[in-house]
């Protein structure tokens, strides 16, 4: 039995602890609330988050993070992704020598463009070998149902990907693994803020036609940017691409997609923030990407609209003009 740590309570930190303690696992939650840790301690839910889920008695909760990563082999990061950097300043000095440090999280820092596992490897002084991203279409409330599900486990170094792997392998949960980080990464990051846009073509009564065509030219705008970067092409046709590119875009259990339609039926930004009340990545991430598509000289129109309407106050619907009256080209140009 291994012992593994999760740090971020929310939902897919909170699904995630479950999966590894489902998997035989030692696990120990860490939540910055005493009030939500008592009540995993005590009633095993998480109401707030995953109130259908009766956690395993294999996972316990604490808000004291030394505690939580006391003799621990793998420390899962579930927290939002701006809020990362900050985090590890408290908790680098805490992680243990030797364990490998995986990456849930879905977004690009505002500011420096870095991955989430790059911050990883600066803040937290963690060797890229060390290092393993979780990515893939995995909707939190599905899979505390036991849905079944797949997954990609990327790292640079085959045993990490394995060993993280092995620890997340249950009935209903499927890891596969894959080398290639950066893709993996920019397909998490990417697909949140092309949900978005599909919300927002969804809140203005659009259909099915025009839903299909901002998934594939969002696709399209992610693995342009990825090639860029270095990943391999063949990823964005994989889980950590298309497959949760899909889920998250066609989902209302998507925070995202939900995030855009609520733009798109004439909400503001402060009012969507106010009856969602869960981070939306795309939304903390959109500028981030679009500079970092900038500074590799890469056309990502429909990033760049959303950052339009999220931080700037376009229209939703100025935003379909945009798109649709650009200059015609080949398809894969």
């Amino acid at each position: 039995m291994r012992r593994a740590a999760v740090f971020g309570s929310g939902s897919w930190g909170t699904a995630y602890a479950a999966i590894l303690a489902d998997a035989g696992n030692e696990v120990c939650l860490w939540g910055r609330r005493p009030e939500l840790v008592a009540q995993v301690n005590e009633q095993r839910v998480n109401a707030d988050y995953l109130p259908e889920l009766v956690l395993p008695a294999a996972l316990t909760a604490t808000t004291d993070a030394a505690e939580a990563v006391s003799g621990a082999e793998i420390v899962v990061l579930a927290v939002p992704s701006q809020s990362l950097r900050a985090n590890l300043s408290a908790w680098s000095a805490l992680l243990p020598a030797d364990a490998v440090v995986v990456s849930l999280m879905k977004g690009v820092e505002l500011g420096t463009t870095r991955r989430m596992s790059e911050v990883i490897a600066e803040a937290g002084g963690v060797a890229a070998e060390r290092i393993a991203v979780v990515s893939g279409p995995n909707l939190a409330h599905e899979i505390a149902a036991h849905q079944p599900a797949a997954t990609v486990v990327a790292s640079i170094a085959e045993a990490t990907a394995e060993l993280v792997a092995d620890a997340c392998a249950t009935p209903y949960f499927r890891p596969y693994t894959n080398a290639d980080v950066i893709g993996t990464e920019l397909g998490g990051a990417v697909k949140n803020v092309v949900a978005l846009a599909v919300g927002m073509a969804e809140g203005m009564g659009m259909g099915d036609n025009t839903k299909a065509t901002i998934i594939t030219r969002g696709l399209a705008e992610t693995a342009r940017l990825g090639v860029a970067l270095g990943a391999d092409p063949a990823t964005f046709a994989g889980l950590a691409g298309v497959g949760d590119l899909i889920a998250t875009c066609m989902s209302p259990l998507s925070r995202n997609h939900t995030f855009g339609v609520n733009l798109g039926r004439g909400m503001s930004l402060q009012e969507v923030v106010a009856v969602t009340r869960q981070t939306a990545e795309g939304v903390k991430s959109c500028e981030a990407i679009l500079e970092l598509a900038r500074r590799h000289g890469i056309d990502v129109p429909i990033v760049e609209n959303v950052a339009a309407v999220v931080h700037d106050g376009a229209s939703p619907s100025k935003v379909a003009e945009s798109l649709m009256s650009r200059a015609r080209k080949a398809e894969t140009t």
